[in-house]
């Protein structure tokens, strides 16, 4: 009898735990052009929450941006009864500057921020 202990393929534990769903019918957006009124009017953008994301992209910030997240996370459980993690945290932040930039433009916190450097 051999000692060897037998454990699962890779592709055993890396398998799909979901049914794929078909790819959705939708025509595709030409990239170069700005959206239309009609895109536009579907209200403001809201950030995905808690939801199993897709995409990754990496972001390096320096210690005291990391910290001033971190006092931002605990701040808003503090104070407000709030379990974010950072993740959350930062897309919201995102979906705030970029609902902003919509609306403003050339007169956005964004704009102004990105121009002072």
């Amino acid at each position: 009898m051999s000692r060897r202990v037998s454990l699962p393929a890779a592709d055993h534990l890396f398998r799909p735990t979901a049914p794929a769903a078909p790819p959705a019918l939708a025509p595709a957006a030409e990239p170069d052009r700005a959206p239309t009124g009609e895109q536009r009017e579907r209200g403001p953008k809201k950030p995905s929450g808690r939801v199993r994301h897709d995409e990754k992209m990496t972001v390096y910030v320096t210690s005291d941006e990391l910290l001033d997240i971190e006092h931002a996370r605990l701040g808003l459980r503090r104070a407000h009864g709030l379990a974010v993690d950072r993740g959350r945290l930062v897309r919201e932040a995102i979906a705030m500057v970029l609902a902003d930039f919509e609306a403003h433009g050339d007169e956005s916190a964004l704009v102004r921020r990105l121009t002072q450097e």
